[in-house]
Formats: C-alpha cells, sequence, structure tokens
C-alpha cells in the first residue's frame, strides 16, 4: 500500500471520529424509521384522531335505532279561580288547591322513518372507512416523504466522503507541487492554483454539510428522536434485492389499493345513500308511544278536586312532512348529480393511478439499467487506477495523474451508489402510488 493511501485512509478515519464525538450517531433502518414514524409523527396523529372520531359517529348513529325517553317533573303554585258567566257577569272565587304537581314519563320509537335511521347509521360507517382509508393515505404519503429525506440524506453523506477524500488528495498534490517548486520544476502559480481549488472543495463540503444538517433535522424532528442524533442510513439497503414484477401486478394492486381509488369509491357509495337520504324525505314517520303521568290537582272539574290523577297510555303515531311535496324533487336532483360527477371522478382518477404506475414503474426499470451501467463504469475506473498507481510507483506518471484517475474512480463508485440508492427509491415511489407502502 503506498504513502499516499495510507495519508488518505489516515484522515479520513479521523474525520469520522470527530464526528461521532461530536453527535450521538444512530444507524436507522428504514423499517424503524416508519415505526417511529407511526408512533410520533404529528401528520399521522391528527389522522388517527380523526379515525377514531368517525368510528364515534357510527355509535353516535346507531342511537337512532334505540327509544327517545323523556321524563319532565315539575311543582308549581296555584292561585284561586274566578267562575263568571259568559258575559264576564256573576263572577265568584273559587277556592284552589295551591300545591300543583306533574310527573311524566314518555317513550317514542322510531318503528317506521322511511329508512333514514339505516341510511344515517350505512353513511357514518362509509365515513368511518373514509376516514380510516384518508389515515392510510397519509401514513403512506409520510413514509414516503421520510424515504426521500432518509435517502437524499444517504446521497449526501456519500458526497461528504468524497469531499473528504478529494481535499486530502488536493493537499497531497499542494504539498507535492510546492516540494517541485523548491526544486524549481513548477511555478508559484501551479501551488496557487491547486490552493484555489482546496479552498473551492472545503467551500463545497461546508455547502453539503449544511444539507445534511437540515435533512438530519427533519428527520429527528418528524420522527421524535432527540436534536443531537445524528442519523447514519442502513449501509446494508444497498446490497438488499428488491422484487422485480412486472407491471401488471403493479396496475392490479393500485386499482384495489391505491387511496385514492378507494376515496373515489367511497365518495360515489356515500352519494347513493345521500340519493337515499333524499327520497326518504317522501315517506312518512311511524312511531309507538307509551307514557304515564301522574298529576294533581284534577283541574278539569269545578270545584276542583284536590286529588292526584295517574293515568298512561299507548299508541301509534305517524307523521309526514306535506313541503317534502315541493322540496324533496330538487334534493334528489342535486343527490343525482352529485352521484353522477364522483363516478366520472372514479374514472378519471382509476385513469391518472394507472398513468402513474406506468410511469413509476418505468422508472424504477430505467433505475436497474442504470446501475448496470455503472457496475462497467466502475470496472473500467478500477482498471485505470491500477494501471495509473502502477506507473506513478514507477515513476512513470505524474501525482496529478494518479490523482486524477483516483477521482475518477471515486466519482464512478459515488454514482453507482447513487444509482442504487435511486433504485430504492423508485421502489418506493411505486409502493407508494399502488398503495402497498
Amino acid at each position: 500500500m503506498s504513502k499516499l493511501r495510507l495519508l488518505i485512509m489516515a484522515s479520513c478515519a479521523s474525520l469520522c471520529a470527530m464526528s461521532a464525538y461530536a453527535q450521538q450517531s444512530y444507524v436507522l433502518t428504514l423499517e424503524r424509521m416508519f415505526t417511529l414514524a407511526d408512533e410520533n409523527s404529528k401528520t399521522i396523529q391528527v389522522e388517527n384522531v380523526a379515525h377514531s372520531e368517525a368510528q364515534e359517529a357510527v355509535r353516535v348513529a346507531q342511537n337512532g335505532r334505540l327509544p327517545d325517553i323523556e321524563l319532565s317533573l315539575s311543582a308549581s303554585y296555584l292561585g284561586n279561580g274566578c267562575l263568571m258567566d259568559r258575559d264576564f257577569t256573576n263572577g265568584q272565587n273559587i277556592k284552589m288547591p295551591h300545591f300543583g304537581n306533574n310527573l311524566a314519563v314518555k317513550a317514542t320509537q322510531l318503528i317506521y322513518g322511511g329508512g333514514v335511521v339505516n341510511t344515517g347509521i350505512a353513511m357514518a360507517k362509509l365515513k368511518e372507512e373514509m376516514a380510516s382509508v384518508n389515515m392510510e393515505a397519509t401514513r403512506s404519503r409520510v413514509h414516503f416523504m421520510l424515504t426521500g429525506f432518509y435517502l437524499d440524506l444517504y446521497k449526501l453523506q456519500n458526497v461528504l466522503k468524497v469531499y473528504d477524500r478529494n481535499i486530502e488528495l488536493a493537499k497531497v498534490v499542494i504539498a507535492d507541487t510546492k516540494a517541485r517548486n523548491e526544486a524549481g520544476v513548477v511555478l508559484q502559480n501551479d501551488i496557487t492554483r491547486y490552493e484555489l481549488l482546496l479552498k473551492n472543495l472545503e467551500l463545497g463540503r461546508k455547502r453539503v454539510s449544511n444539507s445534511v444538517e437540515i435533512l438530519n433535522y427533519d428527520l429527528v424532528t418528524i420522527l421524535g428522536l432527540p436534536a443531537e442524533t445524528s442519523i447514519q442510513p442502513d449501509t446494508t439497503l444497498l446490497t438488499q434485492t428488491l422484487p422485480v414484477e412486472d407491471m401488471a401486478y403493479w396496475q392490479l394492486l393500485a386499482e384495489s389499493e391505491a387511496p385514492a381509488v378507494k376515496q373515489s369509491a367511497l365518495a360515489v357509495e356515500m352519494s347513493l345513500r345521500n340519493e337515499k337520504m333524499a327520497r326518504a324525505e317522501r315517506l312518512p314517520s311511524v312511531a309507538l308511544v307509551a307514557a304515564n303521568h301522574f298529576d294533581g290537582p284534577i283541574t278539569i272539574e269545578v270545584p276542583v278536586i284536590d286529588k292526584n290523577f295517574n293515568y298512561w297510555y299507548v299508541g301509534v303515531g305517524m307523521s309526514y312532512k306535506l313541503s317534502s311535496l315541493y322540496k324533496s324533487g330538487k334534493n334528489i336532483k342535486h343527490a343525482r348529480i352529485s352521484t353522477d360527477m364522483n363516478r366520472r371522478r372514479r374514472e378519471e382518477v382509476l385513469e391518472q393511478t394507472s398513468l402513474a404506475v406506468q410511469a413509476d414503474y418505468t422508472q424504477y426499470m430505467e433505475a436497474y439499467d442504470e446501475v448496470s451501467t455503472l457496475e462497467k463504469n466502475v470496472q473500467l475506473a478500477k482498471e485505470n487506477y491500477e494501471v495509473t498507481e502502477t506507473r506513478y510507483r514507477n515513476e512513470m506518471a505524474l501525482v496529478t495523474e494518479m490523482l486524477d484517475a483516483s477521482n475518477q474512480l471515486l466519482d464512478a463508485e459515488l454514482q453507482l451508489a447513487n444509482a442504487r440508492i435511486n433504485v430504492i427509491f423508485n421502489y418506493y415511489k411505486l409502493k407508494n402510488t399502488s398503495g402497498n407502502l
């Protein structure tokens, strides 16, 4: 191993040690990241609460099947009465018992309401299902967003490594150039040129480092990790084999599982329920009524009877809104138009989802092809580096030539790593589009 490579390795190890000391490193897998997101993401928590609210709304709607029970209790003071003829003459005072009381219990059970109660329950269940789909859609969207952050962080950390290596290589070139300048082989301008290159490399590294900090902060904040945590992506990702199904598989999956498709289907069902609810306005309501009254005194007699009177009754009542004869028609028409609109939207969603799956699948396959090409580039860059290094050891090549070959190899390896990361990104993008993330 050459002195140059030993110097580079030692410098990189030193940088890594300094970074680990400054922050608490945490190797995070994608699966663990998704679990933390489900537990700590504020966006996901909002949708979880919305789903719980929709579940309670179903229970509230089911209360419509239960009887309504009314209890009333009153106490009153009765003043003396006045009895007179119809022409308001011959008035005489009638003494009254002054304490009055009333206790009534009434129960009403809806027997038939035109389907309003059952339709309301069905509508509440559809809203609960919609809330569940929205929750899963939000969860998938957050997972995919975090996947983008995670993989971008992975790429930038790889870029940092390239910058670190190039900076050390530039320092080696500067030292070699200074030695050659002292020997009178090169000019001072050559040293200045490489020093400018070093400054530009350091500036570029700082910019990338700032981007890493921003992405790291976004991740730790959303995932609920300590602010001082330095997230390190799982490097085994690049060695994992991802499934390569045909496009028909993803299309079928999207037709049944994509959140937008589910939402559009539920919207149609809800519109149909609204139609049924509008038609129910034209139907009568029938209810069973039972009541018990305990009143006193008995004021329907003169003189008033100072006793309590208890009586009960059961019966059947019917009500009908006559206004529905001229109002409900417009509501029914509006509901039908809404259903037609939602059906057309569903067709549009199916089409757009199919196009999105096709595009994502194509990009996924292209990412695989890119990896194959870049693997060949890395192999060629390695061969070039080995030849150039041999020539440099035999003093048949300049240090700059050797450094250029090393830089080409580093760039080729970086491009290959990024291409493999792109494969992972496009795979999860396809999963997100098809409703499988």
